[in-house]
């Protein structure tokens, strides 16, 4: 029969780690493998939380090689966690995966392995434990008496009782230690206890719960939770989720859950029923003011912009930062055509080819939209074509920037441009290609396949033709896709007819 070998592991969990790596590594110079070696730790209630005792691996009968051993950083972070777990079975495993890691340095990578996912699962564990205590310590403040702690040696502590699944407190103390740094504490867990004293962080044995008295701040700090309870949002199995029950004892605003939980309803009601429903009038004064003047100064810019003509406005363009879209797009891409062209084409935004080359429709949508016009004998040099947004909005996936259609305030942001164009240009008609250009011109977005053939007019009388975007043609397949085409060809069609029409074509087209 092979003998074992027995490692014991007797210290303090913050020197666990560099125990274990010595000894793992030891074991491994020996070429013991995993069945040979048998992890022990010892528990002790006094002294040292461990102590070292360990059978002197030199004599397995192997020769010592250390030059072939290889611990991945990711291991190294991996057996960090692991060692706080509670599972005493943790030692075996992580050495089983640093023996084997000898032969796969690809092993912690197969997510099929049952070994590898037994120690993320601890790992995560650990991690999650450690989150919920930064989470549910509530510090309280103690007098120095003997009766309260026996550790505090200063006038003033603030004290915290916690229970921990796993052996964490030496992993999560330095989180309290940044944050509580300019006060005396002392957190004790039945894993081991923390002191922050005078700015020094120190650990000593875990301990019982203790008696305390009812602490003076608690009430104060129940009021706060108290007030700020929303009970329009109130979840409780999220609620319980987040904090399970099992901390609910240690926790002063616990208690109020309940009695909260079931006047929530009749909480919310009152809620609903005392917001306010209509601001103050002075309020809509200082509103009514303040976009006056900003009226004002935007009709003195673009009067300004707008006598350089489209050149100048253009330019001004090329550096606009009135939304965050600018960030990230490679530049702006303005309109293009004749400033005195009869028909205006506004689409939604630039896509990835148009941001490339900084000129509108160039794209698939683009070409889709140059096809149907040359069909029906439109020419787009006679055409001024701009869009709503005159920056791409886009995801990165990868090395592809995936379209993102503009929110409502980048399109009132970027408005202003669209809005100094038509000064310029003065076109007799528009069309307005998809939702965002339709939302930037009329103020509605909504409905576009149902508003599409249909003619709106702007406050200054300028008739604007709903139609659907060519790239919404595109995302469409076979028979719809044909269908589709065909609306928009009629559609440009009909702006066509009512340009070089009669004028009471256009209002029977209206309706008025």
């Amino acid at each position: 029969m092979t003998p074992t070998e027995t490692v014991s592991l007797k210290l303090p969990q913050l020197e666990l780690e560099a125990a274990f790596r010595q000894k793992a590594r030891l074991a491994l110079m020996y070429k013991l493998p995993p069945e040979r070696v048998l992890w022990h730790r010892e528990h002790e209630s006094k002294a040292d939380l461990f102590a070292q005792n360990s059978t002197d691996l030199s004599r397995s009968g192997n020769s010592a090689d250390e030059s072939t051993i290889r611990v991945p950083k990711t291991y190294l972070e991996l057996m960090n966690a692991v060692l706080c777990h509670s599972d005493p079975e943790r030692f075996h495993l992580l050495y089983e995966a640093l023996w084997r890691l000898q032969d796969d340095r690809h092993l912690l990578q197969n997510r099929s392995s049952h070994l590898i996912t037994r120690l993320e699962t601890m790992a995560k564990s650990v991690r999650r434990d450690c989150h919920k205590m930064t989470a549910f310590v509530r510090f309280r403040e103690i007098t120095d008496t003997a009766s309260e702690s026996q550790h505090s040696t200063s006038p003033r502590v603030f004290y915290a009782w916690f229970e921990p699944d796993h052996w964490i407190i030496e992993r999560t103390a330095p989180f309290f230690a940044n944050r509580f740094g300019d006060m005396n504490w002392l957190i004790e867990t039945p894993k081991g206890c923390a002191r922050f004293q005078e700015g020094a962080l120190s650990y000593s044995n875990g301990v019982e719960q203790p008696v305390l008295p009812e602490d003076e701040t608690s009430q104060l700090w129940n009021t706060y939770f108290l007030n700020i309870f929303n009970p329009a949002r109130l979840k409780v199995k999220a609620m319980q989720s987040e904090m399970p029950k099992k901390y609910w004892r240690n926790l002063p605003e616990t208690a109020l859950i309940p009695e909260m939980i079931a006047k929530a309803q009749n909480r919310s009601e009152k809620m609903q029923k005392d917001a306010a429903t209509h601001p103050p009038v002075r309020a809509e004064r200082i509103r009514a003011m303040i976009q006056q003047r900003e009226d004002a100064e935007l009709a003195i810019a673009r009067e300004q912009i707008t006598a350089g003509g489209l050149a100048a406005l253009k330019h001004q363009a090329s550096s606009c930062t009135r939304c965050p879209l600018h960030c990230n797009a490679t530049q702006t891409v303005f309109g293009e055509g004749p400033s005195d062209a009869g028909l205006m084409l506004v689409g939604e935004q630039p896509g990835d080819h148009e941001d490339l080359s900084g000129r509108p429709f160039v794209g698939p949508a683009g070409r889709l939209l140059n096809d149907v016009m040359g069909e029906i004998g439109m020419d787009r040099d006679e055409i001024y074509l701009t869009n709503a947004v005159k920056h791409f909005k886009f995801a990165p996936k990868g090395k592809r920037r995936i379209h993102k259609n503009p929110g409502r305030t980048e399109v009132s942001h970027c408005k202003w441009w669209l809005e100094a164009e038509r000064a310029i240009v003065k076109p007799k008609g528009i069309v307005a290609l998809g939702g965002i250009a339709a939302l930037a011109l009329t103020g509605r977005g909504d409905a576009i396949w149902k508003r599409r053939g249909s003619v709106e007019r702007l406050g200054d009388g300028t008739p604007v033709l709903i139609t659907i975007h060519p790239s919404a043609i595109l995302r469409l397949a076979g028979a719809e896709s044909q269908a589709a085409r065909q609306h928009l060809r009629a559609d440009l069609l009909l702006a066509k007819t009512l340009l070089s029409g009669p004028a009471d074509e256009q209002d029977l087209r209206t309706g008025t």
